[in-house]
């Protein structure tokens, strides 16, 4: 785990203990703010200690959280972490992370009730002593119980492609439902966030009971949490929760917006909007008449924008900003919106696998469905030797496979088939082939398989020797990690960007929605630097190809245009380009 992980993790401990004690609102939030910050920090804090201001530089980041971090680095422990701590049972921070829970609720079961754990909370509900503390009906108190339940089948959150592809079968049933106007999803999910809490869906039509009664009869419901009129919860059997609002038609762009988040970009709108005598909420941005003892939709005001997103931001002299980017990091300082990196720019795969190592595909049947998607290039990128799990080719099978895939090459029509290998960085940085045999190749992909506890400066020597080597086109998935299962290294990324841009390496998004690594915030650093960027399936079999728009995601979440991606390049271009390293 990184430095900036392990800062993050405790001032996030601290805001949520802040907030079961009462404190000040202000005081709860700036810590739970540099969480946010050192969680989406690429560079490492820790190399900032020894000139404190350019860690106050950092926007969000105060004295007294600069002093705090410094703290960490120098001594491996916060003294006001381990206070606050002190101050309350460890256990409430369990209790507090049960779906419902809000600080207010858990401090009152804490002062009032005696609970201080998980352990005690479910023997609080046996006795009947929490069902007398206030708004304690018996109905809440049977989803507490089910969400403790739920808690300890499910502590991990879902990944992308998990949860889109059930969001788009929700979405796509709802619109067959009679008088359905509109059904989209938003929320994480819309932004393209790596793992999801929940799905939520916006809806509106004619007769919104009727919305509400079917999507509470989706098939695959496990549980109806709450049944509105306009807001509905339910838990599927996958254990995903789905939230549904319905509404006005005229407000759908603000619930659209308002819904999609993140929280820091909708306050960061309030923010303008209030500057100009405005109001946004999620039905509308309004005219702000000074009367706030009730919202202006309950008044009867008419909005300046509300019916799209594209009319609110007009409203605020803002360009509409895409989902993916809408993550404080600098998005609303824009005066006109990149063009994002989207699916159909993509024409080429450049890391692939057949039938020769661990993939299902002949090298004609991959070259096959990359032609049917379109591509003018498809590179096989079978394991190397030391891959032993995945079958990895020993130099004399690779030498056979190259001849057979530029056979193919000459057989296969209007498609550019490359005779690569996905070769084993090994722990000290060596290559799993030898300079003469990667020089017979027309694409090395390198990638990190074995080793991936490394320390991060060993880490980052062994990935900047691999970037180095001038026959190495591409850094595959440079962390090795695996979503929710697997940590994978923690290098440092400015340095692998260094050496990528000196090298004219390009860094890897890889689009399997269990990897998508590199992860947004390293993209995102890579493109302010300028660095190439390829996005590849990494497919094995024929539908791996559909993970392609997992990684295009991640890379809009980067603010990745086509320009950087390499995949997005020209025939001519690319092949210039993979010739420069041979």
């Amino acid at each position: 785990m990184s430095v900036n992980t392990e800062i993050a993790a405790i001032f996030d401990e601290m805001s949520k203990v802040l907030m079961l004690i009462g404190a000040n609102p202000f005081k709860v939030n700036a810590h739970a703010n540099v969480a946010r910050i050192l969680k989406d920090m690429v560079a490492d804090i820790s190399q900032l200690v020894d000139e404190p201001a350019k860690i106050t530089a950092i926007e969000g980041i105060g004295k007294g959280s600069a002093k705090k971090i410094i703290e960490y680095v120098q001594t491996g422990s916060i003294k006001e972490h381990q206070e606050l701590l002190d101050s309350i049972p460890h256990g409430l921070l369990d209790v507090l992370a049960i779906q419902g829970l809000g600080p207010k609720t858990v401090k009152l079961m804490w002062e009032k009730a005696g609970v201080v754990d998980i352990k005690t909370l479910q023997s609080k509900i046996k006795t009947g002593e929490i069902e007398k503390l206030p708004r304690m009906g018996a109905k809440t108190i049977q989803n507490i119980t089910e969400s403790i339940e739920f808690a300890a089948k499910a502590s991990q959150r879902i990944r992308l492609g998990d949860a889109l592809i059930t969001a788009e079968e929700i979405v796509d049933y709802l619109r067959t439902i009679k008088g359905v106007k509109q059904v989209e999803y938003a929320g994480s999910l819309r932004r393209g966030r790596e793992t999801i809490g929940d799905i939520d869906i916006l809806a509106c039509g004619t007769q919104p009971n009727v919305i509400s009664q079917a999507f509470q009869k989706l098939p695959g419901v496990e549980k109806v949490i709450a049944a509105g009129k306009t807001k509905s919860s339910i838990r599927l059997a996958s254990g995903i929760q789905v939230d549904l609002r319905v509404v006005d038609k005229e407000s759908f762009g603000a619930a659209y917006l308002y819904f999609t988040g993140s929280k820091q970009h909708n306050v960061l709108l309030r923010e303008i909007a209030i500057k100009k005598n405005l109001r946004l909420n999620e039905y509308g941005l309004y005219p702000d008449d000074g009367q706030h003892d009730k919202p202006p939709q309950q008044r009867g005001v008419k909005p300046v924008a509300a019916k799209t997103e594209q009319d609110i931001y007009k409203a605020l002299d803002l360009p509409w900003i895409a989902p993916e980017i809408r993550e404080d990091r600098g998005e609303i300082n824009l005066r006109k919106m990149p063009k994002l990196i989207e699916l159909e720019d993509i024409k080429a795969e450049l890391h692939a696998h057949t039938i020769a190592s661990d993939g299902k595909m002949t090298i004609d049947e991959l070259a096959l469905q990359a032609l049917d998607r379109g591509f003018h290039t498809i590179a096989v990128t079978d394991h190397s030797r030391s891959s032993v799990q995945a079958n990895g080719l020993t130099p004399e099978r690779l030498r056979k496979h190259i001849q057979a895939v530029h056979e193919a090459n000459e057989r296969i029509k209007g498609i550019t088939i490359l005779a690569g290998s996905e070769v084993d960085i090994h722990a000290d940085g060596r290559l799993d082939y030898d300079d003469e045999l990667l020089a017979e190749l027309d694409i090395v992909v390198a990638s990190p398989h074995s080793a991936l506890r490394q320390d991060p400066q060993a880490a980052t020597k062994r990935l900047v020797s691999a970037i180095s080597n001038p026959l190495v086109h591409i850094l595959g998935h440079p962390t090795g990690r695996i979503i929710n299962r697997r940590e994978g290294l923690s290098p440092d990324i400015n340095a692998l960007i260094k050496a990528a841009l000196k090298h004219n390496t390009a860094l890897e998004i890889n689009a399997n929605y269990l990897r998508l690594d590199l992860r947004d915030i390293h993209v995102k650093a890579a493109v302010d630097a300028g660095a190439l960027i390829a996005i590849n399936t990494d497919a094995h079999s024929p539908d791996n190809f559909d993970l392609l728009r997992y990684g295009i995601l991640t890379a809009r979440r980067g603010w990745l245009t086509p320009k950087l991606c390499i995949n997005t390049w020209p025939q001519t271009k690319l092949k210039k380009w993979l010739q420069s390293k041979r």
